[in-house]
């Protein structure tokens, strides 16, 4: 009987085709402490003497190796069968993510390299490919100790602690082939404008021909509501088209919120001599957020963020959710508790989480995996990696904000070091000049040069403090959190809406995991009052406009979330929920 493949579903759901081959599962896999694998060749003939089951890295115990030590290249190996129905056509193979450095073989022959830990990329194999089994070999290097590397909360020690958790090395997203025509749509990039009712389509078509038509149809649910057909211009920069929505222009438009997440399905079809050579279905939904006279506005209505802190770390698993029912999961629970979005934190995560977050309704603070010094070379790579998340993740309309930088990691001088100022700035520009349908951090949490939102973290577990110090304009700009300004000399507020986007931060034992957080709860009604009393002093401040509490789950040695790393609740979710939603608690002055 055949092993259930992990992680089945498929990966790329925002950009879909119907034909595709999974190829998570065992591979074959060494570690190459000694660095002997190129030079000996491995990449045509080695004796492997492990298996791994991919999509889960070797520290994880779905891996089936569970070796958390120093092993920083990795070799894996796996044998496939392209369909025979496929002969003829095109054959890329995709990786939705391998941290970090991959260099990929296909029967011996090199078929492309990738550096960046977090994002997805693909090759051409047709050359590669013989009849009958094929072998693929990935290399894998990923140094342990590199603090120029985009590594997020991946700790250069052996052993995780503070705020820092155990790494994650090798393939970590699904492995898939898929067939294309020698013509095929690469990517499609779809911006909504409910202002005018109308979907902007810009589309990167492999093999452009000016025989060449792209087909687009738009649907509210099975209605036809916007099709038309363009003629392929051969020269890129002209793929550009504008359609209108019909529901929109006669008043029964649909918003898109994460209250109401309605989406549009979207077919679009590459036709060449009258013959469909590509079809792939996407979606999107009709969403807008905006800074309007100081304040956030989601769909031009003034909103209130209630967000969670989310890492994205499984204890079986790391990185990679052990099932999709995970990520969905983990969605319902923040919606359970009455967050309206998350934080994902120092993670660029997968695709799937956010098809469930488009289509469940969460709003999603995209952020960028952060180095830990600053050097040209991390400048090159944070740049090159975060363009590559922001293009791949572009049509995801619960994605509502960047953030580039956290706490100044990685440009840990600003006040200094003018280079570092400009690395934030330019990372402002370059994401607003990739996306300017959102709102960019600089540098979430202190030390901003120019942010859409005035963005702090503030681990104050009393009422009285944080009252005080969001009452009034002045005491919240003159905060200095970890000891540093909120904005980098040369920088001021300029009437940017506020938002405490980590806060809280209790710990509270309820499970066998030993741990830590900002401050601490002795039993469930403590932990209750101290959670009420963080979230209603925010709540009630004429100042802050959203939150975002640390955090929703344990992670290792962090004990401060609101359900336990295994995602069990600590307390009701619906006390949370009603503290959320702003209902007055009373409690014992023994509490």
């Amino acid at each position: 009987m055949m092993k259930q493949i992990p992680r089945p579903e498929y990966p790329r759901p925002d950009f879909a085709r119907a034909e595709w081959l999974n190829l998570n599962g065992q591979w074959n896999f060494d570690f190459d402490d000694q660095n002997l694998g190129l030079k000996q060749e491995w990449y045509r003939q080695h004796d492997f003497t492990q298996e791994i089951t991919v999509p889960y890295a070797f520290q994880t115990k779905l891996s089936g190796i569970e070796n958390t030590g120093f092993h920083d290249v990795v070799w894996y190996e796996r044998t496939f069968t392209v369909p025979d129905k496929w002969e003829g056509r095109q054959i890329l193979l995709h990786f939705g993510a391998v941290d970090y450095r991959a260099t990929v073989w296909v029967n011996g022959q090199f078929v492309t390299f990738h550096e960046g830990g977090h994002t997805s990329f693909h090759a051409n194999i047709t050359d590669a490919l013989q009849n009958g089994d094929n072998k693929v070999v990935v290399r894998v290097e990923d140094v342990s100790t590199d603090l120029e590397q985009p590594r997020g909360k991946q700790y250069w020690e052996e052993n995780s602690e503070g705020i820092f958790y155990t790494r994650t090395t090798g393939i970590w997203q699904t492995v898939w082939l898929e067939p294309v025509n020698t013509a095929y749509i690469e990517r499609v990039k779809i911006t909504p404008n409910i202002d005018l009712g109308e979907l902007t389509f810009e589309y990167l078509v492999q093999h452009r021909a000016e025989t060449q038509k792209i087909e687009i149809e738009i649907f509210s649910d099975d209605q036809l509501v916007g099709k038309d057909s363009i003629q392929v211009n051969l020269v890129q920069r002209k793929n550009k088209h504008l359609i209108p929505l019909l529901d929109f222009k006669n008043g029964s438009g649909k918003l898109w919120s994460p209250e109401n997440p309605f989406l549009y399905t979207i077919k679009i079809c590459l036709i060449e001599d009258n013959q469909i050579v590509d079809k792939v279905e996407s979606y999107t939904g009709m969403r807008k957020i905006s800074v309007h006279n100081g304040k956030i506005e989601l769909n031009n209505k003034p909103y209130y963020m209630k967000l969670v802190l989310d890492q994205g770390y499984y204890p079986v698993s790391l990185l990679t959710a052990p099932t999709d029912e995970d990520l969905k999961r983990d969605i319902l629970l923040t919606k359970i508790m009455g967050f309206n979005g998350v934080r994902k934190h120092q993670k660029i995560e997968e695709p799937r989480y956010l098809y469930w977050a488009d289509h469940l309704g969460i709003l999603v603070w995209g952020e960028m995996a952060n180095s830990h010094t600053f050097t040209d070379q991390s400048v090159k790579r944070i740049t090159s990696e975060w363009q590559e998340a922001i293009e791949r993740d572009y049509n995801h309309p619960s994605i509502v904000a960047w953030v580039p930088i956290n706490e100044s990691w990685g440009a840990p001088r600003l006040k200094r070091d003018r280079r570092q100022a400009n690395h934030l700035i330019s990372l402002y520009y370059l994401t607003k000049s990739l996306d300017d349908s959102r709102l960019v951090i600089s540098n979430d949490g202190w030390e901003h040069t120019i942010s859409d939102i005035l963005t702090i973290h503030d681990y104050a577990g009393e009422k009285e403090v944080l009252k005080e110090r969001y009452s009034k304009l002045e005491n919240t700009l003159e905060f200095t959190p970890a000891d540093r300004f909120l904005f980098v000399p040369g920088f001021s507020y300029q009437g940017e809406p506020i938002l405490v986007s980590e806060f809280g931060g209790i710990a509270y034992k309820k499970s066998d995991w030993q741990g830590w957080g900002y401050t601490s709860a002795s039993n469930d009604d403590d932990f209750i009052k101290r959670y009420y009393n963080v979230v209603s002093s925010l709540l009630e401040s004429p100042l802050v406009q959203g939150f975002c509490y640390t955090q929703i789950t344990d992670v290792e040695q962090e004990i401060n979330g609101l359900l336990t790393y295994d995602r069990k609740p600590k307390v009701d979710l619906q006390i949370i929920r009603e503290i959320n939603e702003g209902k007055k608690l009373t409690f014992s002055e023994k509490l």
